[in-house]
């Protein structure tokens, strides 16, 4: 007879995850999220610090416009259809009909189908702001087209783009999704240090002096 006794069973269940392994696995999470939103950012990061330079400096960066001007006159039938639409329409804020945003798209540079138009009993005016720049388009009632744009350069582009100035609903969207990105990329950057902190002893004094500064030189230096 065998005098051993039986083996001891052993237990399947998982072990509890150590201190140490919970520790290394949030960080790994930590890092990628970090490496993510720092990818995001990248471009729009050195895109927004470059602007910010320029815009700080508007004064002494000198921009020429440039303007261009053109002029067309509008076929009889439809110098009667703007004269019939405005007569019916005074001060209204509307689109171009279908017959005159097809003739303004053809003869100018323009894309006004759709675009809002302050209309008079003289005239329909189109604005069309655009960042970098401005152009607006008006046909009279006396059947003159005029159409203006005026280009301020790369330099007031971005400085627009910076600004989401008249840049449209995607940029917008961008602007919000590249803001949520550079927030987890600072909480995750802030909880990176937070925990190499122990061996690094500048830590925490530098994160100090990067919320501290801005604040002091608000109170003592904004007016």
């Amino acid at each position: 007879m065998d005098s051993t006794g039986p083996s001891p069973s052993v237990s399947t269940a998982a072990a509890p995850a150590l201190p140490g392994a919970r520790r290394a696995l949030f960080l790994r999470h930590l890092h990628q999220w970090h490496w993510i939103s720092s990818a995001i950012c990248l471009m729009a990061m050195l895109l927004f610090a470059f602007t910010g330079f320029t815009l700080n400096h508007a004064s002494q960066i000198e921009a020429k416009p440039q303007v261009v001007r053109e002029k067309a006159t509008l076929p009889a039938p439809l110098r009667t259809q703007l004269e019939a639409f405005a007569a019916a329409h005074p001060d209204a804020k509307l689109p171009l009909p279908a017959e005159l945003s097809d003739w303004a798209e053809a003869t100018f540079p323009v894309q006004v189908r759709g675009v809002r138009a302050e209309w008079s009993e003289e005239d329909a005016y189109v604005a069309l702001p655009r960042p970098g720049g401005d152009a607006w388009l008006r046909m009279g009632a006396d059947g003159q087209a005029e159409y203006e744009k005026t280009d301020r350069g790369w330099i007031s582009w971005l400085n627009d783009m910076h600004k989401g100035r008249n840049a449209g609903t995607v940029w917008s969207w961008f602007i919000d999704i590249f803001a949520i990105a550079c927030v987890v990329f600072c909480i995750t950057g802030f909880l990176i240090m937070k925990y190499h902190a122990a061996n690094r002893p500048s830590t925490w004094p530098v994160i100090g002096l990067g919320i501290v500064l801005p604040a002091v030189i608000a109170l003592l230096f904004v007016h």
